[in-house]
Protein backbone atom coordinates (compact mmCIF):
# COMPACT_ATOMS: atom_id res chain seq x y z
CA UNK A 1 0.00 0.00 0.00
CA UNK A 2 2.98 2.28 0.55
CA UNK A 3 6.65 1.98 -0.22
CA UNK A 4 8.55 1.40 3.03
CA UNK A 5 12.19 2.39 3.35
CA UNK A 6 13.97 0.89 6.35
CA UNK A 7 16.39 3.36 7.90
CA UNK A 8 19.94 2.39 8.83
CA UNK A 9 19.33 3.38 12.46
CA UNK A 10 16.36 1.03 12.67
CA UNK A 11 18.59 -1.83 11.52
CA UNK A 12 21.41 -1.02 13.92
CA UNK A 13 19.31 -0.30 17.01
CA UNK A 14 16.89 -3.19 17.28
CA UNK A 15 14.71 -3.62 20.36
CA UNK A 16 15.06 -7.38 20.42
CA UNK A 17 17.49 -10.25 20.20
CA UNK A 18 16.76 -12.86 17.55
CA UNK A 19 17.70 -15.76 19.84
CA UNK A 20 15.27 -14.44 22.47
CA UNK A 21 12.50 -14.28 19.87
CA UNK A 22 13.20 -17.80 18.64
CA UNK A 23 12.51 -19.22 22.11
CA UNK A 24 8.80 -18.62 21.59
CA UNK A 25 8.83 -21.10 18.72
CA UNK A 26 9.76 -24.13 20.81
CA UNK A 27 7.13 -26.84 21.19
CA UNK A 28 5.20 -27.28 24.43
CA UNK A 29 4.73 -31.01 24.91
CA UNK A 30 3.00 -31.00 28.30
CA UNK A 31 -0.64 -30.34 29.13
CA UNK A 32 -1.18 -28.45 32.40
CA UNK A 33 -4.02 -27.82 34.85
CA UNK A 34 -3.27 -25.48 37.80
CA UNK A 35 -4.16 -22.30 39.68
CA UNK A 36 -1.79 -19.45 38.85
CA UNK A 37 -0.12 -18.39 42.12
CA UNK A 38 2.92 -16.44 40.88
CA UNK A 39 1.35 -13.02 40.33
CA UNK A 40 2.72 -9.47 40.30
CA UNK A 41 0.01 -6.91 41.03
CA UNK A 42 -3.64 -7.78 41.55
CA UNK A 43 -6.31 -9.30 39.32
CA UNK A 44 -9.34 -6.95 39.18
CA UNK A 45 -12.23 -8.41 41.13
CA UNK A 46 -14.69 -7.38 38.40
CA UNK A 47 -12.81 -9.43 35.81
CA UNK A 48 -14.84 -12.62 35.69
CA UNK A 49 -14.82 -15.00 32.75
CA UNK A 50 -12.57 -17.07 30.53
CA UNK A 51 -9.87 -16.21 28.02
CA UNK A 52 -9.40 -18.88 25.33
CA UNK A 53 -6.38 -18.86 23.03
CA UNK A 54 -5.43 -21.08 20.10
CA UNK A 55 -2.25 -21.55 18.15
CA UNK A 56 0.33 -24.07 16.96
CA UNK A 57 1.77 -25.71 20.06
CA UNK A 58 3.82 -28.43 18.39
CA UNK A 59 6.50 -27.17 16.02
CA UNK A 60 7.93 -30.66 15.55
CA UNK A 61 6.75 -34.27 15.53
CA UNK A 62 9.13 -36.37 17.62
CA UNK A 63 12.03 -34.13 16.64
CA UNK A 64 11.07 -33.79 12.96
CA UNK A 65 10.60 -30.04 12.50
CA UNK A 66 7.68 -28.67 10.57
CA UNK A 67 8.46 -26.18 7.81
CA UNK A 68 6.07 -23.39 8.83
CA UNK A 69 4.45 -22.53 12.19
CA UNK A 70 0.99 -22.44 10.59
CA UNK A 71 1.42 -26.21 10.03
CA UNK A 72 1.67 -26.86 13.79
CA UNK A 73 -0.95 -28.78 15.77
CA UNK A 74 -3.56 -26.62 17.50
CA UNK A 75 -3.27 -26.18 21.27
CA UNK A 76 -5.99 -24.49 23.31
CA UNK A 77 -5.00 -22.43 26.35
CA UNK A 78 -7.72 -21.48 28.82
CA UNK A 79 -7.29 -18.85 31.55
CA UNK A 80 -10.31 -18.59 33.84
CA UNK A 81 -10.76 -15.51 36.05
CA UNK A 82 -12.95 -15.85 39.14
CA UNK A 83 -13.02 -13.96 42.46
CA UNK A 84 -9.62 -12.34 41.96
CA UNK A 85 -7.90 -15.60 41.05
CA UNK A 86 -6.92 -17.26 37.77
CA UNK A 87 -6.71 -20.86 36.64
CA UNK A 88 -4.73 -22.21 33.65
CA UNK A 89 -5.35 -25.25 31.51
CA UNK A 90 -4.05 -26.26 28.08
CA UNK A 91 -4.81 -29.19 25.84
CA UNK A 92 -4.16 -30.21 22.26
CA UNK A 93 -7.08 -30.56 19.87
CA UNK A 94 -7.32 -34.28 19.18
CA UNK A 95 -7.88 -34.17 15.46
CA UNK A 96 -7.67 -37.52 13.70
CA UNK A 97 -4.39 -36.43 12.14
CA UNK A 98 -2.89 -35.35 15.48
CA UNK A 99 -3.74 -38.72 17.02
CA UNK A 100 -2.26 -40.62 14.07
CA UNK A 101 1.04 -38.71 14.07
CA UNK A 102 1.45 -38.96 17.82
CA UNK A 103 0.90 -42.71 17.61
CA UNK A 104 3.35 -43.07 14.72
CA UNK A 105 5.90 -40.67 16.19
CA UNK A 106 6.63 -39.07 12.84
CA UNK A 107 5.22 -36.71 10.20
CA UNK A 108 2.53 -38.51 8.20
CA UNK A 109 0.86 -35.64 6.32
CA UNK A 110 1.70 -32.72 4.13
CA UNK A 111 1.07 -29.27 5.59
CA UNK A 112 -0.63 -26.48 3.67
CA UNK A 113 2.17 -23.96 4.30
CA UNK A 114 5.26 -26.00 3.50
CA UNK A 115 5.67 -29.13 5.61
CA UNK A 116 6.28 -32.20 3.45
CA UNK A 117 6.33 -35.86 4.33
CA UNK A 118 9.87 -37.23 4.67
CA UNK A 119 11.15 -38.91 1.52
CA UNK A 120 11.29 -36.06 -0.97
CA UNK A 121 8.99 -35.52 -3.92
CA UNK A 122 8.39 -39.24 -4.45
CA UNK A 123 6.74 -39.45 -1.02
CA UNK A 124 4.53 -36.43 -1.75
CA UNK A 125 3.63 -36.65 -5.43
CA UNK A 126 -0.12 -36.63 -6.10
CA UNK A 127 -0.85 -36.67 -2.36
CA UNK A 128 -3.63 -34.10 -1.92
CA UNK A 129 -4.37 -35.01 1.69
CA UNK A 130 -3.30 -32.08 3.88
CA UNK A 131 -3.14 -32.26 7.64
CA UNK A 132 -6.19 -30.95 9.52
CA UNK A 133 -4.94 -28.72 12.33
CA UNK A 134 -7.67 -26.77 14.22
CA UNK A 135 -4.96 -24.29 15.21
CA UNK A 136 -6.13 -20.76 14.33
CA UNK A 137 -8.94 -19.52 16.60
CA UNK A 138 -11.27 -20.63 19.37
CA UNK A 139 -14.72 -19.23 20.20
CA UNK A 140 -17.47 -19.96 22.70
CA UNK A 141 -20.84 -19.46 21.02
CA UNK A 142 -24.22 -21.09 21.53
CA UNK A 143 -22.84 -22.99 24.56
CA UNK A 144 -20.29 -24.65 22.29
CA UNK A 145 -16.52 -24.27 22.42
CA UNK A 146 -15.18 -24.48 18.85
CA UNK A 147 -11.59 -24.73 17.64
CA UNK A 148 -11.41 -23.16 14.17
CA UNK A 149 -9.17 -23.71 11.15
CA UNK A 150 -10.33 -22.19 7.90
CA UNK A 151 -9.79 -25.25 5.69
CA UNK A 152 -12.07 -27.66 7.57
CA UNK A 153 -15.06 -28.03 9.86
CA UNK A 154 -14.77 -26.77 13.46
CA UNK A 155 -13.78 -29.16 16.22
CA UNK A 156 -16.02 -29.02 19.27
CA UNK A 157 -14.40 -29.12 22.72
CA UNK A 158 -15.63 -29.54 26.28
CA UNK A 159 -15.09 -26.06 27.80
CA UNK A 160 -14.47 -27.55 31.26
CA UNK A 161 -11.90 -30.22 30.34
CA UNK A 162 -10.89 -29.07 26.81
CA UNK A 163 -11.51 -32.66 25.67
CA UNK A 164 -12.12 -32.95 21.92
CA UNK A 165 -15.71 -34.07 21.30
CA UNK A 166 -15.59 -34.32 17.50
CA UNK A 167 -16.33 -32.22 14.44
CA UNK A 168 -19.22 -29.76 14.52
CA UNK A 169 -21.77 -29.66 11.68
CA UNK A 170 -24.45 -27.39 13.21
CA UNK A 171 -27.28 -29.91 12.98
CA UNK A 172 -26.31 -30.94 9.47
CA UNK A 173 -26.27 -27.45 7.93
CA UNK A 174 -22.50 -27.75 7.46
CA UNK A 175 -21.67 -30.67 5.18
CA UNK A 176 -18.77 -33.08 5.60
CA UNK A 177 -15.55 -31.42 4.49
CA UNK A 178 -17.15 -27.96 4.25
CA UNK A 179 -14.89 -25.27 5.66
CA UNK A 180 -15.81 -22.76 8.36
CA UNK A 181 -13.42 -19.81 8.61
CA UNK A 182 -11.27 -19.01 11.63
CA UNK A 183 -12.36 -15.34 11.61
CA UNK A 184 -16.03 -15.05 12.58
CA UNK A 185 -17.43 -11.61 13.40
CA UNK A 186 -19.95 -11.04 16.18
CA UNK A 187 -22.68 -8.62 15.19
CA UNK A 188 -23.85 -7.20 18.55
CA UNK A 189 -27.24 -6.11 17.17
CA UNK A 190 -28.34 -7.77 13.94
CA UNK A 191 -30.96 -5.83 11.99
CA UNK A 192 -32.42 -9.00 10.49
CA UNK A 193 -32.96 -10.45 13.98
CA UNK A 194 -34.60 -7.41 15.59
CA UNK A 195 -31.42 -6.35 17.33
CA UNK A 196 -30.38 -9.75 18.70
CA UNK A 197 -26.69 -10.64 18.40
CA UNK A 198 -25.55 -13.05 15.70
CA UNK A 199 -22.29 -14.63 14.62
CA UNK A 200 -21.26 -14.10 10.99
CA UNK A 201 -18.68 -16.31 9.31
CA UNK A 202 -17.63 -17.48 5.87
CA UNK A 203 -15.83 -20.18 3.92
CA UNK A 204 -13.76 -20.05 0.73
CA UNK A 205 -13.50 -22.59 -2.10
CA UNK A 206 -10.81 -21.12 -4.37
CA UNK A 207 -10.29 -21.97 -8.02
CA UNK A 208 -10.43 -20.21 -11.38
CA UNK A 209 -13.50 -18.67 -9.80
CA UNK A 210 -14.00 -18.68 -6.02
CA UNK A 211 -17.06 -19.70 -4.06
CA UNK A 212 -17.69 -17.59 -0.94
CA UNK A 213 -20.28 -18.97 1.48
CA UNK A 214 -21.59 -16.75 4.28
CA UNK A 215 -23.08 -18.19 7.48
CA UNK A 216 -25.05 -16.37 10.18
CA UNK A 217 -25.67 -18.07 13.53
CA UNK A 218 -28.15 -17.12 16.25
CA UNK A 219 -27.24 -17.04 19.98
CA UNK A 220 -28.26 -20.71 20.28
CA UNK A 221 -25.45 -21.61 17.86
CA UNK A 222 -27.79 -22.53 14.99
CA UNK A 223 -27.03 -21.53 11.39
CA UNK A 224 -30.09 -19.47 10.46
CA UNK A 225 -28.82 -18.00 7.18
CA UNK A 226 -26.45 -19.50 4.60
CA UNK A 227 -25.79 -17.99 1.18
CA UNK A 228 -23.15 -18.83 -1.45
CA UNK A 229 -21.69 -16.52 -4.09
CA UNK A 230 -19.21 -16.91 -6.93
CA UNK A 231 -16.58 -14.27 -7.69
CA UNK A 232 -14.07 -14.32 -10.56
CA UNK A 233 -10.48 -15.31 -9.93
CA UNK A 234 -8.46 -17.10 -7.24
CA UNK A 235 -9.04 -15.83 -3.69
CA UNK A 236 -6.62 -16.10 -0.77
CA UNK A 237 -8.72 -14.58 2.02
CA UNK A 238 -8.05 -15.05 5.72
CA UNK A 239 -10.32 -12.42 7.31
CA UNK A 240 -13.31 -10.23 6.50
CA UNK A 241 -15.40 -7.47 8.07
CA UNK A 242 -19.10 -6.79 8.47
CA UNK A 243 -21.35 -3.77 8.72
CA UNK A 244 -25.07 -3.73 9.41
CA UNK A 245 -25.78 -4.42 5.73
CA UNK A 246 -22.64 -5.88 4.17
CA UNK A 247 -19.87 -8.46 4.33
CA UNK A 248 -16.61 -7.13 2.86
CA UNK A 249 -13.67 -9.22 1.60
CA UNK A 250 -10.30 -8.09 0.22
CA UNK A 251 -9.24 -10.25 -2.73
CA UNK A 252 -5.46 -10.10 -2.52
CA UNK A 253 -3.58 -9.96 -5.87
CA UNK A 254 -2.09 -13.45 -5.80
CA UNK A 255 -2.02 -16.39 -8.19
CA UNK A 256 -1.76 -20.11 -7.50
CA UNK A 257 0.12 -22.66 -9.59
CA UNK A 258 -0.90 -26.14 -8.42
CA UNK A 259 1.59 -28.09 -10.58
CA UNK A 260 4.60 -28.06 -8.16
CA UNK A 261 2.23 -29.11 -5.36
CA UNK A 262 0.77 -31.99 -7.39
CA UNK A 263 4.27 -33.18 -8.31
CA UNK A 264 5.30 -33.23 -4.66
CA UNK A 265 7.94 -30.54 -5.12
CA UNK A 266 6.24 -27.81 -3.10
CA UNK A 267 3.44 -27.43 -0.59
CA UNK A 268 0.31 -25.44 -1.45
CA UNK A 269 1.44 -22.32 0.43
CA UNK A 270 4.70 -22.29 -1.53
CA UNK A 271 2.77 -22.16 -4.83
CA UNK A 272 1.12 -18.80 -4.08
CA UNK A 273 2.73 -15.86 -5.87
CA UNK A 274 2.07 -12.18 -5.13
CA UNK A 275 1.40 -10.02 -8.19
CA UNK A 276 2.38 -6.42 -7.35
CA UNK A 277 1.13 -5.00 -10.65
CA UNK A 278 -2.43 -6.22 -10.12
CA UNK A 279 -4.96 -4.31 -8.00
CA UNK A 280 -6.43 -5.47 -4.72
CA UNK A 281 -10.15 -6.10 -5.22
CA UNK A 282 -12.72 -5.25 -2.57
CA UNK A 283 -15.74 -7.58 -2.68
CA UNK A 284 -18.91 -6.16 -1.10
CA UNK A 285 -21.73 -8.67 -0.51
CA UNK A 286 -25.14 -7.63 0.89
CA UNK A 287 -26.06 -9.51 4.09
CA UNK A 288 -29.72 -9.52 3.14
CA UNK A 289 -29.85 -11.23 -0.26
CA UNK A 290 -33.58 -10.59 -0.52
CA UNK A 291 -32.70 -7.03 -1.39
CA UNK A 292 -32.11 -5.91 -4.96
CA UNK A 293 -28.43 -5.15 -4.50
CA UNK A 294 -25.87 -7.31 -6.27
CA UNK A 295 -22.27 -8.06 -5.32
CA UNK A 296 -20.02 -5.09 -6.03
CA UNK A 297 -16.29 -5.41 -6.74
CA UNK A 298 -14.12 -2.31 -6.41
CA UNK A 299 -10.40 -1.93 -6.99
CA UNK A 300 -7.63 -0.24 -5.04
CA UNK A 301 -3.83 -0.16 -5.09
CA UNK A 302 -1.99 -3.47 -4.89
CA UNK A 303 -1.22 -4.75 -1.40
CA UNK A 304 -1.82 -7.70 0.89
CA UNK A 305 -4.20 -7.92 3.85
CA UNK A 306 -4.33 -10.70 6.45
CA UNK A 307 -6.42 -8.93 9.09
CA UNK A 308 -8.99 -6.18 9.32
CA UNK A 309 -9.85 -4.06 12.36
CA UNK A 310 -13.47 -3.07 11.74
CA UNK A 311 -15.89 -1.60 9.20
CA UNK A 312 -18.91 0.67 9.40
CA UNK A 313 -21.28 2.67 7.23
CA UNK A 314 -21.43 6.46 7.06
CA UNK A 315 -24.20 7.60 4.75
CA UNK A 316 -23.60 5.96 1.39
CA UNK A 317 -19.95 5.12 2.19
CA UNK A 318 -18.34 2.09 3.82
CA UNK A 319 -15.27 2.70 5.98
CA UNK A 320 -12.82 -0.19 6.50
CA UNK A 321 -9.70 -0.19 8.69
CA UNK A 322 -7.16 -2.87 7.81
CA UNK A 323 -3.57 -4.00 8.36
CA UNK A 324 -1.87 -3.82 4.96
CA UNK A 325 1.47 -5.00 3.59
CA UNK A 326 3.25 -3.86 0.45
CA UNK A 327 3.51 -7.49 -0.59
CA UNK A 328 3.05 -11.05 0.64
CA UNK A 329 6.23 -12.53 2.07
CA UNK A 330 6.27 -15.76 0.10
CA UNK A 331 7.14 -19.10 1.73
CA UNK A 332 10.34 -20.45 0.20
CA UNK A 333 11.25 -24.16 0.10
CA UNK A 334 14.12 -25.16 2.41
CA UNK A 335 13.76 -21.89 4.37
CA UNK A 336 13.72 -21.74 8.17
CA UNK A 337 11.02 -19.52 9.67
CA UNK A 338 13.14 -19.14 12.82
CA UNK A 339 15.70 -17.24 10.72
CA UNK A 340 13.27 -14.74 9.21
CA UNK A 341 14.92 -11.46 8.26
CA UNK A 342 12.53 -8.89 9.70
CA UNK A 343 14.55 -5.96 8.44
CA UNK A 344 14.30 -7.12 4.83
CA UNK A 345 10.49 -7.07 4.81
CA UNK A 346 8.16 -4.09 4.86
CA UNK A 347 5.92 -3.89 7.96
CA UNK A 348 2.19 -4.26 8.24
CA UNK A 349 0.60 -0.83 8.70
CA UNK A 350 -2.86 0.47 9.55
CA UNK A 351 -4.81 1.88 6.59
CA UNK A 352 -8.33 3.29 6.24
CA UNK A 353 -10.35 2.66 3.08
CA UNK A 354 -13.51 4.52 2.15
CA UNK A 355 -15.72 2.82 -0.41
CA UNK A 356 -18.21 4.76 -2.48
CA UNK A 357 -20.51 2.07 -3.84
CA UNK A 358 -22.45 4.31 -6.21
CA UNK A 359 -19.47 5.37 -8.29
CA UNK A 360 -17.17 2.44 -7.43
CA UNK A 361 -14.29 4.51 -6.04
CA UNK A 362 -11.96 3.72 -3.15
CA UNK A 363 -10.16 6.35 -1.08
CA UNK A 364 -7.31 5.25 1.17
CA UNK A 365 -5.34 6.87 3.96
CA UNK A 366 -2.46 5.71 6.16
CA UNK A 367 -3.51 5.87 9.83
CA UNK A 368 -0.46 4.32 11.50
CA UNK A 369 2.99 3.68 9.99
CA UNK A 370 4.37 1.71 12.97
CA UNK A 371 4.68 -2.03 12.34
CA UNK A 372 1.50 -3.58 13.77
CA UNK A 373 -0.76 -6.64 13.63
CA UNK A 374 -3.54 -8.49 15.51
CA UNK A 375 -6.06 -5.68 16.16
CA UNK A 376 -8.76 -5.70 18.83
CA UNK A 377 -11.71 -3.42 19.63
CA UNK A 378 -14.63 -3.28 22.03
CA UNK A 379 -16.94 -6.08 20.77
CA UNK A 380 -19.98 -3.79 21.15
CA UNK A 381 -18.64 -1.71 18.23
CA UNK A 382 -18.12 -4.47 15.67
CA UNK A 383 -19.70 -3.30 12.41
CA UNK A 384 -20.35 0.17 13.82
CA UNK A 385 -18.50 3.45 14.09
CA UNK A 386 -15.85 3.29 16.80
CA UNK A 387 -13.18 5.40 18.41
CA UNK A 388 -10.54 3.17 20.03
CA UNK A 389 -8.47 0.30 18.73
CA UNK A 390 -5.76 -1.80 20.31
CA UNK A 391 -3.13 -3.66 18.35
CA UNK A 392 0.10 -5.60 18.74
CA UNK A 393 2.98 -3.38 17.66
CA UNK A 394 6.73 -3.15 17.30
CA UNK A 395 8.62 -1.33 20.03
CA UNK A 396 10.24 1.11 17.57
CA UNK A 397 8.30 3.62 15.49
CA UNK A 398 10.02 2.65 12.23
CA UNK A 399 11.12 -0.55 10.58
CA UNK A 400 9.81 -4.10 10.69
CA UNK A 401 10.28 -6.16 13.86
CA UNK A 402 8.56 -8.75 16.06
CA UNK A 403 5.57 -7.49 18.02
CA UNK A 404 6.70 -6.45 21.51
CA UNK A 405 4.13 -3.84 22.49
CA UNK A 406 0.45 -2.92 22.54
CA UNK A 407 -0.57 0.32 20.83
CA UNK A 408 -3.82 2.13 21.65
CA UNK A 409 -5.06 4.58 19.03
CA UNK A 410 -7.78 7.18 19.56
CA UNK A 411 -9.15 7.57 16.04
CA UNK A 412 -10.95 10.81 16.94
CA UNK A 413 -8.12 12.75 18.59
CA UNK A 414 -5.15 10.91 17.13
CA UNK A 415 -3.74 10.30 20.62
CA UNK A 416 -1.65 7.15 21.01
CA UNK A 417 -0.48 5.15 24.00
CA UNK A 418 2.16 2.41 23.90
CA UNK A 419 2.89 -0.29 26.45
CA UNK A 420 6.02 -2.27 25.62
CA UNK A 421 7.47 -5.54 26.90
CA UNK A 422 10.81 -4.95 25.12
CA UNK A 423 13.59 -5.91 25.09
CA UNK A 424 12.93 -9.54 26.13
CA UNK A 425 9.13 -9.74 25.91
CA UNK A 426 7.20 -10.69 22.75
CA UNK A 427 3.54 -9.92 22.22
CA UNK A 428 0.56 -11.84 20.93
CA UNK A 429 -2.92 -10.63 20.04
CA UNK A 430 -4.46 -8.38 22.74
CA UNK A 431 -8.07 -9.10 23.69
CA UNK A 432 -10.34 -6.26 24.87
CA UNK A 433 -12.71 -7.17 27.72
CA UNK A 434 -15.37 -4.55 28.59
CA UNK A 435 -15.85 -3.66 32.24
CA UNK A 436 -19.30 -4.97 33.32
CA UNK A 437 -21.93 -2.23 33.20
CA UNK A 438 -19.66 0.38 31.65
CA UNK A 439 -20.88 2.57 28.78
CA UNK A 440 -17.47 4.04 27.87
CA UNK A 441 -15.97 2.43 24.79
CA UNK A 442 -12.47 2.08 26.26
CA UNK A 443 -13.53 1.15 29.81
CA UNK A 444 -12.23 -2.36 30.29
CA UNK A 445 -9.09 -4.46 30.29
CA UNK A 446 -6.62 -5.74 27.76
CA UNK A 447 -5.54 -9.36 28.16
CA UNK A 448 -2.43 -10.59 26.36
CA UNK A 449 -0.02 -13.50 26.44
CA UNK A 450 3.56 -12.23 26.49
CA UNK A 451 6.52 -14.54 25.95
CA UNK A 452 9.25 -13.70 28.49
CA UNK A 453 12.55 -14.82 26.96
CA UNK A 454 14.47 -14.09 30.16
CA UNK A 455 12.64 -16.90 31.99
CA UNK A 456 11.44 -18.94 28.96
CA UNK A 457 7.87 -18.64 30.16
CA UNK A 458 4.75 -16.75 29.23
CA UNK A 459 2.90 -14.14 31.27
CA UNK A 460 -0.78 -13.31 31.16
CA UNK A 461 -0.68 -9.50 31.25
CA UNK A 462 -3.67 -7.40 32.32
CA UNK A 463 -3.73 -3.72 31.32
CA UNK A 464 -6.23 -0.93 32.00
CA UNK A 465 -7.56 -0.24 28.50
CA UNK A 466 -8.27 3.41 29.42
CA UNK A 467 -4.66 4.19 30.25
CA UNK A 468 -1.81 1.98 29.06
CA UNK A 469 0.65 4.42 30.62
CA UNK A 470 -0.24 3.03 34.05
CA UNK A 471 1.58 -0.16 33.13
CA UNK A 472 0.43 -3.67 33.84
CA UNK A 473 -2.26 -4.05 36.50
CA UNK A 474 -1.17 -7.65 36.93
CA UNK A 475 1.34 -10.08 35.46
CA UNK A 476 0.40 -13.72 35.89
CA UNK A 477 3.56 -15.81 35.53
CA UNK A 478 2.86 -19.22 34.04
CA UNK A 479 5.04 -22.21 34.91
CA UNK A 480 6.06 -22.64 31.26
CA UNK A 481 5.93 -20.88 27.91
CA UNK A 482 3.07 -20.84 25.42
CA UNK A 483 4.34 -21.03 21.81
CA UNK A 484 3.37 -17.98 19.79
CA UNK A 485 -0.35 -18.24 19.15
CA UNK A 486 -2.77 -16.83 16.64
CA UNK A 487 -6.24 -15.85 17.86
CA UNK A 488 -8.55 -16.12 20.84
CA UNK A 489 -11.66 -14.80 22.51
CA UNK A 490 -13.16 -13.98 25.88
CA UNK A 491 -16.46 -15.09 27.37
CA UNK A 492 -18.07 -14.04 30.64
CA UNK A 493 -18.69 -17.72 31.38
CA UNK A 494 -16.30 -19.27 33.94
CA UNK A 495 -14.97 -22.79 33.43
CA UNK A 496 -12.85 -24.20 36.25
Amino acid sequence: MQSSKISESAILETSYNRIDWQGGYESLYQEFDYWIDDIEGQIPGELQGTLFRNGPGLLDINGQRIHHPFDGDGMISRISFVNGRAHFRNRYVRTEDYIAEQKAGKILYRGVFGTQKPGGWLANIFDFKFKTLANTNVIYWGSKLLALWEAAEPHRLDPHTLETLGREYFNGVLSTGEAFSAHPRLDPSCQQDNGAPCLVNFSIQPGLSTKITIFELNPAGEIIRKHAYSVPGFCFIHDFVITANYCIFFQNPVSFNPLPMALGIRAAGECIKFNPHQPTRVIVIPRNPRGKEDIKILETQSGFVFHHVNAFEVGDKIVIDSICYDALAEVEPQSDFRQVNFEANAPGQLWRFKLQLQNGTVERKLLESRCCEFPSINPANVGHQYRYLYIGAAHAETGNAPLQAILKIDLDSGEKQLWSAAPRGFMGEPIFVPRPGSEREDDGWLLALVYDAAHHRSDVVILDARDLNKGAIARLHLKHHIPYGLHGSFTSEVFV
